[in-house]
């Protein structure tokens, strides 16, 4: 290669690195919530991440940087607080077991994932159907290189942390936990084989790979497709989704964000990227409440 045309490749890839580490590329969702002299901040997170995904991009810092407070749907360092709603909703009674919970099919083809996942059915047979689903589909998406130490709620506590920021939970451990113990045995059961079948086809990590995907480009049509496909369809996890985890909790939070803005004069709220997607989404909600909402990206 000419000397002279190397040197100007070096120069561009140089330049174009710098570029990338001055201005990182636009991630998730963002939104500006005004009213009566009083702003906020909604940003849309995924629960776990790589570290390249880091640091997030200007907007979101400098709207960070900015507020006086920093929201989460609730403090995930608070580990004993979470032990203990494990231990009150998602592990059966001392005596008790999935096996007597769940069909000779589902307990083989459970059998079968744990073992897949380096897990034996003895170690986790105390644990009920909804919570064991959740552990095998979080495993696979770790074995993908994806680590909740790397998620988003991570690097805004450390974030805010070094700028003495407070933090103002909009849940519990001990809420959330609750909800999947709604589901009765035969639920629970139906959410177990339809995240089994989906672990075993491929189709759940497609789904993750996808909503993790749009939210690494800020893809609005990507995450428009990704909350479309995790809410619909005639099975228990969707209409779970759909109704439980998102419809139950949006109005709940919607209210816990406006009690916050009337205490801080600029919150800076990041809470999954779901809650900000579809009619009954936070921005929706605010907007219907009187909020002045904008999209800013």
């Amino acid at each position: 290669m000419d000397m002279s045309i190397n040197t100007h490749v070096e120069r561009a890839a140089a330049a174009t690195d710098a570029a990338t580490e001055i201005d990182p590329p636009r991630r998730g969702a963002l939104y500006r919530v005004r009213q009566d002299g009083k702003t906020s901040y909604l940003f849309g997170t995924v629960h776990v991440g790589k570290q390249a995904f880091y640091p997030l991009e200007p907007q979101v810092t400098k709207a960070l940087a900015e507020s006086t407070s920093l929201v989460l749907e609730l403090d995930i360092r608070a580990d004993a607080a979470f032990q203990k709603a494990l231990g009150r909703y998602a592990r059966y009674a001392p005596g008790d077991s999935v096996r007597n919970h769940v069909s000779a099919e589902t307990l083989a083809k459970l059998e079968f994932a744990l073992g897949k996942a380096g897990m034996s059915l003895a170690s986790m047979e105390n644990y009920k159907p909804w919570l064991l689903a959740n552990v095998l589909v979080g495993s696979e998406i770790e074995r993908q290189g994806y680590r909740r130490s790397n998620g988003v709620e991570q690097y805004l506590l450390h974030t805010a942390e070094q700028q003495s920021k407070p933090l103002r939970e909009l849940e519990s451990a001990d809420y959330q936990l609750s909800l999947f113990d709604t589901l009765d045995d035969a639920q629970q059961e139906a959410y177990l084989q339809e995240n089994l079948a989906e672990l075993a086809s491929g189709v759940s990590l497609t789904k993750t790979a996808n909503l993790l995907d749009a939210w690494s480009r800020a893809d609005a049509r990507g995450i428009q497709a990704s909350w479309k496909t995790l809410t619909s369809g005639e099975t228990v996890s969707a209409a779970f989704m759909e109704r439980t985890l998102l419809g139950k909790r949006n109005p709940e939070m919607a209210t816990s964000i406006e009690a916050i803005m009337q205490k801080d004069q600029v919150a800076f709220v990041g809470v999954g990227l779901l809650h900000l997607v579809g009619d009954n989404s936070l921005p929706q909600l605010l907007r219907a409440r009187g909020y002045q909402v904008e999209q800013l990206y």
